[in-house]
């Protein structure tokens, strides 16, 4: 796994944290891949959460302002559909907590 994947892997918990994922959530994730030049395959293990419990420790090894960066990332996914659920906001604090900031 490349660490643009892995980042848009955890991008993806917060975007699940509440056992779906909006049409807004859905295009928040579509733009960050595109930005980040994921190919198709990489969009497919992305989209089917493949390795989302490894993505954190790959995510911790990236520079400081990465990972801040991410958690910037994290708080705007998980308000893309105009809600913050605590379940999200939860996943936030841990996302936070695993990266080390």
């Amino acid at each position: 796994m490349n660490p643009n994947v892995a980042k848009c892997l955890v991008v993806s918990k917060v975007l699940v944290a509440d056992g779906m994922m909006t049409g807004e959530e859905r295009e928040f994730l579509d733009g960050m891949m595109a930005t980040l030049g994921l190919s198709d395959g990489e969009k497919r293990t992305v989209y089917d959460l493949e390795g989302i419990d490894d993505a954190d420790a790959l995510v911790k090894t990236l520079p400081l302002e990465e990972r801040q960066d991410i958690i910037s990332q994290l708080v705007d996914a998980a308000s893309a559909d105009g809600k913050l659920s605590p379940l999200e906001l939860d996943v936030v604090k841990r996302v936070t907590k695993a990266l080390g900031i």
